[in-house]
């Protein structure tokens, strides 16, 4: 990119994670950890009450807060807008399966894309008897306290940005891969496609029961 003349490098900020050249996105650790306190708060009386708690986090387009937050809080399904799903086999059977090992409380994590947390909620009750809360955690999950590794991440970032430019480059975008900081021109950044390990999402349910 050139503004006027100036070179500019870009570098990848979103709570989504969904910038195809880049593995890991500024801000998406420290939105994840707030998504978890949230739940692990909403959790308590889950708990304490037998309920099952439908709980919508963001991701209108992309999956990853949802998938991986829903693994780290055990939640019993994940819906995410990169997988269809089926409310009966997805939701309502796997919370049976569960129910015959003993647990009588759920956490249910959608993507914001999925949406419809309030209907999931009455269905829910009805068809399982199991008393069912719908949580949208909405905005929340923008602010806070950046993690470590947002922090570090985005100082590793920057750095290579201000180098970029000491050097006259631009046209560039800052981005992250396999652990390493890496650069692309902007154009050939904005052709990448991105996709979502659906391995680890099947793993994600085969984990929760």
């Amino acid at each position: 990119m050139s503004l006027r003349g100036i070179p500019c490098v870009g570098i990848p900020g979103t709570i989504d994670n969904d910038i195809a050249c880049c593995d890991y996105t500024i801000g998406y650790d420290t939105a994840m950890n707030t998504v978890l306190q949230m739940v692990d708060r909403l959790r308590d009386t889950t708990e304490s009450h037998d309920r099952c708690s439908v709980v919508e986090v963001m991701g209108r387009r992309a999956g990853y807060i949802a998938l991986n937050a829903g693994i780290a809080c055990g939640a019993t399904t994940i819906l995410i807008p990169e997988v269809e799903y089926d409310f009966q086999r997805d939701v309502i059977d796997r919370m049976r399966k569960t129910q015959s090992t003993g647990k009588k409380h759920f956490i249910i994590i959608v993507a914001e894309g999925i949406g419809k947390v309030e209907e999931m909620a009455k269905r829910i009750e009805a068809e399982t008897g199991v008393e069912s809360r719908a949580t949208i955690l909405g905005h929340v999950q923008r602010g806070g306290v950046p993690t470590v590794r947002d922090r570090v991440n985005a100082s590793l970032m920057g750095c290579r940005a201000v180098d970029l430019l000491k050097d006259g480059i631009g046209n560039r975008v800052v981005a992250m891969q396999k652990d390493q900081i890496v650069d692309y021109d902007i154009f050939e950044a904005l052709n990448m496609k991105k996709t979502l390990d659906l391995d680890i999402y099947k793993l994600a349910h085969e984990i929760s029961i």
